[in-house]
């Protein structure tokens, strides 16, 4: 570990001793609280459990917000889907929501989960996570760019035999699932700690941890390349504004039809506090290798009062070791089925 990355742990070891202070600094009706050096206090745990899909469903175009009526019979719809005994992640809820009742989730090769092992979704109005185009909509993406979705399909949906580990995918591979995470419902709640110099964000999802310097220095060169990128951030007024960029071109992000981001990919995060339990966070995702404009998601984050607990994945890859082998009984099975023919 370097010195700089020392000192920043170290600090926002501190910070927690700080952060009962600061937060017994915002009236009811007051401004955002603040820490003791005067930043706009974003502590504590967050969670991303929005109902709102990414993209604006068929059922809703031209429709960016529903009404109180069209909202209530959305929920009502919502709780016969979560009376099943399937478990739908991500937006597949809304999709099965709006389809058929007989509508599955993605995995149901493995015993799949059921609604026991998510948590309950929060509804709103909107149609869609993206603001920008204002249709809701991904923007189209580029030939190199469906390629690349192509291949996280490729990877993550059949039953393709895995030579090395290098096979399977990040996320089976425990490595990450992509930073930004926006994936809603599922081990989505992240946890804010800031210092005057650094702030960090610790994702449920995996094990990530993002240490962001708010000291105004340069990104890392360019030939650096990192799974998460290399983030740094600044304060824009009571927003926090994080860029991150250097992604490596194996990166991938969960966004649902996207593919994966590529090696030219910018993303802008702004976090801003519009209540005592709502967090504003707006991301802009840009990248000419993979679509052909930028794009932005709102996301409103909920304030928890549980705390974050250990996501294990499978521990010490021993799960890597059983597909492969597996794998290789599959093959050695297809190999006498030919030859006793």
């Amino acid at each position: 570990m370097s010195c700089r990355s020392l000192a920043a742990l170290v600090a926002l070891t501190a910070v927690v001793v700080l952060a009962p202070l600061a937060a017994g600094a915002q009236s009811a009706a007051s401004s955002p609280a603040r820490t003791p050096w005067g930043h706009p206090d974003l502590q504590g745990v967050w969670s991303n459990n929005a109902a709102t899909p990414l993209e604006r469903p068929e059922a809703f175009a031209g429709k960016a917000t529903l009404t109180d009526e069209e909202l209530a019979q959305l929920k009502r719809k919502a709780a016969q889907v979560l009376n099943g005994d399937d478990a739908f992640f991500g937006d597949d809820f809304i999709t099965a929501v709006l389809s058929d009742p007989q509508h599955r989730s993605f995995d149901t090769q493995t015993g799949n989960y059921n609604q026991f092992w998510l948590v309950d979704r929060h509804f709103e109005n909107r149609t869609s996570l993206i603001i920008d185009p204002p249709s809701g909509k991904l923007p189209p993406l580029t030939a190199q760019g469906k390629r690349r979705a192509a291949e996280d399909v490729d990877v993550l949906f059949t039953n393709k035999r895995p030579e090395t580990p290098a096979d399977l995918s990040l996320p089976v591979r425990c490595i990450t699932f992509g930073l930004p995470n926006i994936f809603a419902g599922y081990n989505s709640n992240f946890q804010v700690l800031q210092t005057p110099t650094h702030v960090a964000l610790y994702h449920e999802l995996m094990h990530d941890v993002r240490i962001i310097p708010l000291d105004g220095g340069p990104h890392v060169p360019g030939a650096i390349r990192q799974w998460h990128g290399d983030a740094r951030g600044r304060w824009e007024g009571e927003t926090l504004v994080v860029e991150t960029r250097n992604y490596s071109a194996q990166a991938r992000l969960t966004i649902p039809g996207a593919g994966a981001g590529g090696d030219r990919l910018d993303i802008v995060e702004r976090f801003t506090r519009v209540g005592p339990d709502t967090m504003q966070w707006d991301i802009t995702f840009s990248d000419p290798t993979v679509w052909t404009r930028s794009w932005t998601a709102r996301i409103f984050l909920q304030r928890s009062d549980q705390p974050i607990y250990e996501y294990a994945c499978h521990e010490g890859n021993y799960a890597i070791v059983g597909i492969l082998a597996g794998a290789r009984l599959e093959e050695e099975g297809s190999a006498g089925s030919r030859g006793s023919r």
